[in-house]
């Protein structure tokens, strides 16, 4: 890897600036956000979910709720719901909700935030890629990054206005990692960076672990590699992953957790784990630098067996997939329908015009890698970047949320090949054979042309139209031909009196955000309690479903005939509550409220006689 300087760029054509081209990317992105997203905007909040259920927990901390209270106590059952986010991505919406209430109206002022808050990210996922791209092969393949990594965030959905949920702030970490990485250098500011980046990662979400705990497998080795040249920058990055997971544990997880073990948020299973593993990296780096290559290896794999040994003493259960302990009902009418959740066979049996999209750049990359280091070229980049997209790609081919980050890694190998293709396309422009080549590298590198042509040639001309049309799909099914998510369909449920709902799991984020009510379910996995129970009254026979109409306190069920869970229920027992409703039949102890216009709601209030 050839060192690059990004200092004195005034003395560069504007071009090959870095300071410049950022600039002229950041406005050319966020420009083409605004234009594309603003005019037909409806709602001000990301359409998935998950974006209703942090602007709902964000509410609740300007409100008052505790730092370290993490339960959404109208969710579920009458304990609430732990929610397994982090504070880290909470604080800095809070913040600039709380800045804009100083100039604009309280609800306006929540616009501004969710509006500012995923544009801004923008601008240091630009910066963390134009680095790499630079570092890698200079201007031209950082231009060709910033290129590729403003048609990624104008063709997804993780930068659009009102998208706070923390998968935007997981790309701007997972490339710095990248950006850091491919320091040729090994400047040892660049590793305390990696290493600060990838505690943050872990704490902000358990998904992309494995990318991380790769990233410290790669320092790893290559301290074990070049011995005593990569020491400063081993023990950079041990001290600053070790200390951030620190600062974060215990800034972020409660007291009385300390001892609790979680899979799917920071715990001192995860804290446990990661400091381990910092302080026998520093230790390491500190005293066995200047031993032979052979010996540095040893005491690698004597550290990894200690930190082995760590993960089994203290979360041997995290070394399974954290959603195993799911009930098989929700695993059968949610998990299976939730479509981030698919494996690479479910996603192939379900949507082939679009496999393409999620997977084909990744693998393209991974090609190019293996191609690079059997070739002997730029082995140790190629390395690095071949292990970051195969963990990417890796989980991916378990859950498809992994393809997003697949496909951002794939930017880097794939911004130099295309770099190399254009420069050999330019020295002999009458070889139309390099210039197909140049060409076809830089279509193969796009995840939307894979999709455009698959679904092209899976659904034809229709299908591009209907997704034109439809947009980008949520991470669970939505109903198509009723309304019952939006302000307009929960209207009739604000003035009731609050009580708890029992209503789709698609409904229960947006109807926490516009009422005061409880619900029993939205679509997290810690709510299984909630979740189930309402299951259970959409199963049970119109007689057993009192019971849990009763036990779960529910003074009103939000019947929506057109979701399609419900759809599932009534199809599965004909004679549970959700197909009677479903044909009109109303047990006695339920009022019919009137439905509104605009509405796919039933409202029924329940009115169970005294035991």
């Amino acid at each position: 890897m050839a060192a690059i300087d990004i200092t004195n760029d005034e003395r560069r054509p504007l071009w090959t600036r870095y300071s410049f081209s950022l600039l002229f990317y950041a406005v050319v992105t966020v420009s083409a956000l605004a234009f594309l997203n603003l005019p037909g905007a409806q709602d001000y909040v990301g359409t998935d979910n998950d974006d209703v259920m942090r602007l709902v927990v964000v509410r609740d901390l300007l409100a008052g709720q505790g730092w370290f209270d993490n339960v959404q106590h109208r969710l579920g059952l009458e304990a609430g719901t732990a929610m397994h986010w982090s504070r880290l991505i909470d604080l800095p919406i809070a913040g600039l909700i709380v800045f804009f209430r100083q100039l604009m109206p309280e609800s306006v002022a929540e616009a501004g935030a969710l509006l500012a808050w995923p544009l801004s990210l923008t601008i240091p996922f630009l910066a963390m890629m134009g680095l790499a791209g630079r570092r890698m092969g200079g201007p031209q393949v950082m231009q060709i990054a910033f290129a590729m990594t403003t048609i990624l965030v104008v063709t997804s959905n993780r930068f659009l206005p009102g998208a706070i949920d923390h998968h935007n702030v997981q790309f701007v970490l997972i490339a710095t990692m990248a950006a850091m990485l491919v320091d040729a250098d090994y400047k040892p500011w660049s590793f305390a960076v990696a290493g600060a980046a990838a505690a943050a990662a872990i704490a902000i979400g358990a998904e992309t672990t494995p990318i991380v705990a790769v990233v410290c497998l790669i320092v790893a080795v290559l301290w074990a590699w070049h011995g005593s040249a990569f020491a400063a920058a081993a023990r950079a990055f041990a001290l600053a992953i070790a200390i951030g997971i620190t600062v974060v544990f215990f800034a972020t997880v409660p007291p009385s957790r300390y001892g609790e073990v979680t899979c799917d948020s920071l715990s001192i299973g995860y804290y446990g784990i990661t400091a381990a593993g910092g302080a026998l990296l520093f230790l390491s780096a500190l005293l066995a630098s200047g031993v032979r290559r052979e010996f540095r290896f040893a005491v690698l794999a004597g550290d990894g067996v200690i930190v082995v040994a760590t993960a089994l003493i203290l979360a041997p259960q995290c070394l399974r997939n954290p959603l195993a302990d799911l009930d098989p009902l929700l695993v059968r009418l949610w998990l299976s329908n939730v479509i981030e959740a698919q494996s690479v066979l479910s996603e192939l049996s379900s949507e082939p015009g679009t496999f393409g999209g999620f997977y084909a750049v990744g693998l393209f990359a991974l090609l190019v890698c293996l191609s690079r280091i059997w070739m002997r070229d730029r082995v140790e980049l190629h390395a690095i970047l071949l292990a970051l997209v195969a963990a990417a790609w890796g989980i991916a081919l378990i859950q498809v949320r992994g393809a997003v980050f697949a496909n951002l890694l794939a930017i880097l190998p794939l911004a130099l090949l295309i770099s190399e293709l254009r420069r050999h396309a330019h020295a002999d422009p009458e070889n139309m054979s390099i210039g197909f080549f140049f060409l076809g590298s830089a279509l193969m590198a796009v995840p939307s042309v894979w999709a455009f042509v698959g679904v092209l040639a899976a659904e034809g001309t229709d299908g591009i139209a209907n997704r034109l049309r439809s947009g980008e799909p949520k991470q669970t099914e939505t109903a198509a031909s009723a309304d019952c998510e939006s302000r307009t369909a929960i209207a009739p449920m604000v003035n009731l009196p609050a009580t708890t709902v029992a209503a789709p799991s698609d409904s229960g984020s947006e109807i926490l955000r516009f009422t005061a009510h409880r619900v029993l379910s939205a679509p997290y996995h810690r709510n299984q309690g909630g979740m189930l129970t309402e299951l259970h009254i959409g199963l049970a026979t119109p007689a057993e479903a009192v019971a849990f109409l009763r036990g779960a306190n529910v003074g009103l069920i939000a019947y929506c005939p057109e979701d399609a869970q419900t759809k599932r229920l009534a199809a599965m027992k004909p004679d549970g509550l959700y197909a009677a409703l479903g044909r009109g039949e109303i047990p006695p102890y339920l009022v019919a409220l009137p439905q509104a216009e605009g509405s796919g709601f039933r409202l029924y209030k329940v009115d169970l006689p005294a035991e």
